[in-house]
């Protein structure tokens, strides 16, 4: 693998100390081999940053990138309107074409804005692996289980699905498989049980939506007996998994998921637009112990896989909902976006050290809207944009430099995902149709 020198950089390391300085830093072999002053320039690509930050990739803990198929598809609807007129019947017509289309265009916007990690949820979960993979991302991708059959599979299909899956992507360097049941609402006690037998056998972890809406928290107390987060951990689910959403939760829902090491995947963005009305408690979950992660939710409701965008509304929101100033400072949602979403992925969460894995992202700092360049930290969280991004790494390979991708063919993704995208909004157009 070629090595890389980043020369010239503001070094926000996110190390224990979270040091930053203004040196150098060397990659080889897809890890960190020394950071520092002058380094020299004996690499086999340079890339000189002029003062630009240099920061751990981020990391996007909670998507379905085949969605970007339906970005903008019946927006400005009410929740269940939506989902019941524009995306359930799209979904119902979805083929593996359709869903590696879509999942090349997220990889596209992804690598562009900075991402180097992302945890998937979606039907056609080999595909996803193998986009991913063909890109050069890192990617946990879920095979889902839920209570009804799929555009790919029938219930009695998924659980087979699901090991074979395992078996195929477990020793990738890159794409790990886990497991997804969708949610409480949508998973019956029994699958809960399968998916928590399924866990054991195959030593992976769970990711799955928990108490986004207060209806969902209803719903699922009133048919299961307990609300959401209660379901999970009477089924022993909450140990180490992934929880995406959590708007709705309680004080002692906090203390279970932390006392089960679980996280939290936090996704403003999504969570405002769909009005879903709660805010997750992100200082209540820190002060517990709780490890909280970014997330960016699918581009059908967020529009943006926009990592960087989603830091700023993770703020404001946090600050706007508490009435103080200082909650969620830039520091911590930062490391969120860093740190919070490695550790929820099972990366390694040391930061920019000697020794770890060479997933690095270069954000400029000449535009306007960043300077002048009094905290790098706080320039990043509410000044900076996906297209700040300069280049984005994944241990050690050059992803995206300058405006160009290494690894993925623009005009032809573009051209595919926009094809599978007419072809789907015809579908809901003509069922509409048939509706009325």
């Amino acid at each position: 693998m070629p090595s890389l020198l980043v020369k010239d950089a503001i070094i926000l390391t996110q190390d224990a100390q979270r040091r930053a300085f203004r040196g150098d830093l060397l990659a080889r072999d897809g890890r960190i081999e020394a950071l520092g002053g002058d380094l020299g320039r004996d690499a086999d690509e340079v890339v000189d940053a002029a003062g630009d930050v240099l920061l751990p990739g981020l990391v996007n803990a909670h998507t379905h990138a085949a969605m970007t198929l339906f970005r903008g598809l019946g927006d400005d609807l009410p929740l269940e309107e939506w989902l019941r007129s524009r995306i359930w019947p799209a979904e119902r017509h979805l083929t593996r074409d359709e869903v590696e289309a879509g999942t090349d265009l997220a990889l596209l916007e992804m690598v562009r804005t900075g991402t180097t990690a992302f945890n998937d949820m979606y039907f056609f979960a080999d595909a996803t692996a193998q986009a991913a993979a063909r890109a050069g991302l890192r990617a946990r991708v879920g095979a889902t289980l839920i209570d009804f059959d799929t555009p790919e599979l029938k219930v009695d299909q998924q659980e087979p699905f699901a090991r074979s899956f395992h078996k195929r992507w477990a020793g990738h360097p890159l794409v790990r498989p886990t497991l997804s049941p969708h949610a409480t609402y949508s998973c019956s006690h029994a699958t809960l049980e399968r998916v928590r037998e399924l866990r054991e056998e195959l030593g992976t972890f769970v990711h799955t939506h928990c108490s986004e809406t207060r209806f969902e928290v209803q719903d699922v107390a009133a048919k299961m007996g307990a609300r959401p987060v209660e379901v999970l951990r009477r089924h022993d689910l909450l140990r180490g998994s992934v929880l995406a959403h959590c708007g709705w939760v309680t004080k002692e829902e906090i203390r279970h998921m932390a006392e089960a090491g679980a996280h939290a995947a936090h996704c403003p963005v999504s969570n405002l637009k769909l009005a879903t009305g709660g805010v997750m408690p992100m200082e209540e979950m820190r002060a517990a112990g709780v490890n909280v992660a970014l997330g960016t939710d699918g581009a059908a409701s967020n529009n943006s896989l926009d990592l960087l965008e989603t830091t700023k509304f993770a703020a404001l929101l946090q600050k706007n909902h508490r009435w103080d100033a200082r909650a969620a400072p830039a520091q911590a949602v930062v490391d969120q976006a860093t740190l919070g979403g490695a550790r929820a992925l099972r990366l390694p969460a040391d930061g920019l050290v000697a020794g770890a894995p060479a997933d690095l992202v270069l954000v400029s700092t000449k535009a306007p809207h960043l300077r002048p360049l009094h905290d790098p930290v706080s320039a990043l969280v509410y000044g900076a944009h996906g297209s700040d991004v300069r280049m984005t790494v994944v241990a050690g390979q050059v992803l995206w430099l300058d405006g160009a991708f290494r690894t993925l063919d623009e005009r032809s993704i573009v051209a595919r995902a926009d094809r599978a995208a007419e072809a789907l909004g015809r579908v809901v157009a003509d069922e509409a149709a048939a509706r009325s």
